[in-house]
Order: structure tokens, then C-alpha cells, then sequence
């Protein structure tokens, strides 16, 4: 997907489309620790919008704003139960990707606080 041009790699147009369109939807969607929490819950089993806001103590407007979102990403599925609208996940492998990421994060948390502790503070004298 990268051409070379001139000995220099360049994104080519599919994949630089492709990753406008990953930031457009996706990653604006997942853009939301309360959107990332409601996907974690729904994560191992459906849940009505209720269940999710007792479950994540959240108000009904807040987690159907949410919830809309997700939908119109497409990342949740909801179906009509009686009364209620119950939602799934349409993939786990958007939870494995933000597990993913949460792992980076951590990592590099760590190898920080680990620079930390090797460096003198400035100032400091030894």
C-alpha cells in the first residue's frame, strides 16, 4: 500500500482514504470514555438502555445520545424487544482493538515512570 518515490515511501490514496475514513467514523466514535465504557459492558452480553445506565450509572438521555452514535458508526446493533430497545456489539474485535490500545498506553506509561526513576530530578544534586 505504500508506493516509493524517489527511494522515499509514500501513503498511497486508498490506504490515505482509508485512514480518513477509519478517523471520520470510527475513531471519533470510540472518541468518548462514556462511549468506551458502554461498549465494554455490552461487550459480553446485550443490554437494554436501562441496564446500561444502572450498570454505568449514567443518565437515560446521556447513554441513548451515546448509543446513537454507536449505532450510526455502526458498531452496535439494537433490535426491539416488546417495549425496549436492546443493544449488542456488532464485533468484539473493536473491544480487542481498544484492549490493544489500552496496552500501548499502559507500556508506555511504565517505560515513562521507569525513565523517571533512572533520571535525577533537576536540581537535584548526587
Amino acid at each position: 500500500m505504500r508506493e516509493r518515490r524517489g527511494g522515499v515511501s509514500v501513503i498511497d490514496g486508498s490506504l490515505r482514504a482509508e485512514l480518513e475514513e477509519l478517523t471520520t467514523n470510527m475513531c471519533r466514535a470510540l472518541n468518548d470514555p462514556k462511549r468506551l465504557m458502554i461498549l465494554y459492558a455490552l461487550g459480553d452480553q446485550q443490554r437494554s438502555v436501562g441496564d446500561l445506565c444502572e450498570l454505568l450509572d449514567l443518565a437515560q438521555s446521556n447513554v441513548s445520545q451515546h448509543l446513537a452514535v454507536l449505532r450510526d458508526r455502526g458498531i452496535v446493533d439494537s433490535t426491539r424487544e416488546a417495549n425496549r430497545i436492546i443493544y449488542t456489539l456488532r464485533d468484539q474485535r473493536v473491544l480487542h482493538a481498544i484492549d490493544l490500545l489500552r496496552n500501548v498506553m499502559n507500556d508506555e506509561v511504565a517505560r515513562r515512570h521507569a525513565l523517571g526513576r533512572r533520571r535525577p530530578a533537576k536540581g537535584a544534586r548526587g
